[in-house]
């Protein structure tokens, strides 16, 4: 059978046999458009009052509304421009409105991606910043402490804020269990130091920091405590389909909305493993997810479920952007070739924390279960030399020859007996081991 997978922004087609198991999401389709879909739930909030109700509880201060970076394929431009015409409508100047970019840990956005998300008008009419995890000038201390003991310091323009609303996308997370809700704040917003626990070894080595799970999910009660902390006005979380349409979206009280959308994902895209398969065939979901090898880790672990230990993971993705941020990069050419126990061990002491860690320890996730030789990754976005120190078995081809190679791969598993598995939307659709 013909099953269509995402590499970069264009679409791949791989046969499969008859009777491999594919791995997808099920998302209804949507009832009405992502404008009337918003609409409805700013209207009938989940435990709040209307929106524009909520607004009058607005302190001294700008209108501050998180959304998500170009990491998350949120189309803002469908329903954005309509909220802000009715917070102006509602009696705030289009001048005391601010955009925050959660950027989190990654690089800050550029101009032409604020056009792709938000559209042109709001690119070009409204206040927008992205936050910078480690200037100094741009972050300030509240008080209290996280649900882990930690100081907090977040965005200033965040702190100062007269109304917080925070956007953002709801998915399986293959370490907080899901996205949106409070990771707008944490780590969207917040200082590194705030996420060293957060991102720290001791919480990613904690088994229900998994995909599809809250419950007693560290990252997830470390995150939450910050943003109830801070104090969050009004939540609004989107869900999309394979076709990246927003199919459902929830409003109002931070808790309440999000745990509702996270139940409803979690009926769509986190299916049950009945029987692990030889080899698993993932993407890394496309662009924007794809656009680094950093983001591409979340295709690796959230197949883990659905492979036998030692069975073998094909993954491809674009990688347009390269590997990542500077520090990754040299961490995992540093542990490469082997090494990853002896990372596992240099992080156990709590002296240690580099940037974007985090991303290098779920990889050893992968290679723990099957090893970094069965860790078989495709792209054309990163050269021969480099890529074979990621801690993968590599194969940097061209981007015409990305998907004959993966093919030939999957005819050698199929003419050896194996059984597979499928991922068509990488990590968008994560399965959740049979208890």
């Amino acid at each position: 059978m013909n099953i269509t997978f995402l590499y970069d922004r264009e679409k791949m087609i791989l046969n499969l046999p008859d009777d491999a198991l594919v791995y997808q999401s099920h998302f209804p389709e949507p009832e009405a458009s992502a404008d009337e879909l918003v609409y409805q739930t700013l209207e009938k909030p989940a435990g709040e009052q209307r929106f524009e109700e909520a607004l009058k509880r607005r302190r001294n201060g700008k209108v501050v509304i998180v959304v998500s970076d170009i990491t998350r394929p949120i189309p803002y431009f469908s329903f954005l421009p309509k909220i802000l015409a009715r917070i102006e409508t509602a009696g705030v100047p289009r001048g005391e409105i601010l955009l925050l970019v959660a950027t989190g840990m990654h690089r800050i956005s550029t101009k032409s991606e604020h056009i792709e998300m938000f559209g042109d008008f709001v690119a070009n009419n409204y206040a927008i910043i992205d936050h910078r995890a480690e200037d100094k000038n741009e972050l300030a201390e509240i008080s209290g402490k996280s649900w882990s003991g930690n100081s907090i310091r977040l965005n200033r323009h965040l702190v100062e804020a007269g109304f917080r609303i925070a956007t953002g996308l709801v998915e399986p997370h293959f370490m907080a269990g899901f996205s949106g809700g409070r990771k707008a704040i944490c780590p969207g917003c917040s200082a590194l130091g705030t996420v060293r626990n957060f991102h720290g070894e001791s919480f990613l080595a904690n088994p229900r920091a998994c995909n599809a799970n809250l419950d007693g999910n560290p990252l997830h009660l470390e995150s939450l405590s910050v943003a109830k902390l801070l104090g969050v006005d009004f939540t609004l979380n989107v869900v999309l389909n394979d076709k990246r349409q927003i199919v459902k979206a929830f409003g109002g009280e931070l808790e309440t909305a999000h745990e509702a959308a996270c139940q409803f994902v979690k009926s769509c895209a986190c299916p049950t493993v009945e029987k692990e398969a030889d080899v698993v065939v993932t993407c890394s979901g496309g662009y924007p997810l794809d656009a680094t090898f950093y983001q591409c880790g979340k295709g690796f672990v959230s197949c883990l479920p659905a492979v036998k230990a030692q069975g073998k993971i094909i993954a491809f993705g674009g990688c347009t952007e390269g590997i990542g941020s500077p520090e990754y990069t040299a961490t995992m050419f540093e542990f490469g070739g082997g090494k990853w126990p002896q990372f596992l061990e240099h992080i156990r002491n709590p002296s240690v924390f580099v940037k974007d860690q985090w991303q290098v320890q779920m990889h050893c996730r992968t290679l723990a279960k099957v090893g970094e030789a069965n860790l078989c990754f495709v792209t054309s976005g990163i050269d021969a030399e480099r890529l074979k120190k990621l801690s993968v078995n590599p194969f940097a081809v061209p981007r015409s020859a990305v998907q004959a190679t993966v093919q030939a791969m999957i005819d050698e598993a199929v003419a050896s007996g194996k059984t597979i598995a499928a991922f068509p939307e990488g990590p968008y659709c994560a399965p959740v081991a049979k208890r």
